[in-house]
């Protein structure tokens, strides 16, 4: 493989995991099967991020618009989720790695919502690379908490209108005190970003693979990073 600059390397990636039911159709399978085999994925990709010097990996797992999926699929949906959460934590301790929820949780059982608060706290000092899932998040929804938070502190006196900022407003999204996304990557083929990280992309590159989610390996993420090597990002600038 081509070797990466490695003092390009982007801070903070993204990744829409998509591809998992149509992969599961090309084997004959139930879209479940789809989900478990992208659990190895997420190894791999959690693994080459830590390895080539990604601070920041955020993992979009299931919108708040997934609820509108099958009752069936949603339910294996969480039960993979607690499954995961029981055999990989572990590992992302042992391996430096923090992670966080992103999200609502509320609408989780609450056995679900006590491994999650388990498993943040058991890596909440681990700085090798921060793994974020985003799971029952939105976009819209985190602007929109974000703008009710500075409301009550308006309403409260403790904030003036005027005050309120970009910088201000960022240190109520729920990646408070994270870089914005600098590359997000879409799988299996499709170009849209699916009301994923909207305030935080803004300046993102985009990356779109034709491969489906199960077979992202981290041969198609180091073609991902040279991708976004080989770019020159202006932010609203010039050359």
């Amino acid at each position: 493989m081509t070797e990466l600059d490695r003092n390009n390397i982007p801070q903070h990636v993204a990744i829409i995991m998509d591809g998992n039911g149509r992969w599961a159709k090309q084997q004959g399978k139930m879209r479940v099967f789809g989900h478990k085999n992208g659990v190895a994925a997420v190894r791999e990709a959690v693994s080459y991020a830590r390895k080539i010097g990604v601070k920041y990996l955020t993992l979009y797992a299931f919108s708040s618009e997934n609820w509108n999926r099958p009752e069936q699929e949603v339910s294996a949906l969480m039960n993979l989720f607690m499954q995961a959460l029981d055999f990989e934590v572990k590992k992302l301790h042992k391996n430096d790695i923090r992670l966080k929820i992103l999200g609502d949780i509320s609408r989780f059982s609450a056995g679900l919502q006590e491994k999650i608060k388990k498993a943040e706290k058991l890596t909440e000092n681990n700085t090798a690379l921060t793994l974020n899932i985003a799971a029952n998040y939105g976009g819209r929804w985190d602007i929109v908490q974000a703008a009710q938070q500075l409301a009550e502190q308006v309403l409260a006196q403790q904030l003036n209108v005027a005050d309120i900022n970009e910088a201000l407003f960022q240190q109520h999204l729920v990646t408070k005190d994270e870089p914005e996304v600098d590359l997000l990557i879409r799988t299996s083929g499709e170009q849209r970003i699916s009301n994923f990280l909207l305030w935080q992309t803004a300046y993102a590159e985009l990356y779109f693979s034709d491969v489906l989610w199960p077979d992202f390996n981290e041969a198609e993420f180091h073609q991902a990073i040279l991708s976004y090597q080989q770019r020159h990002r202006r932010f609203g600038g010039t050359e």
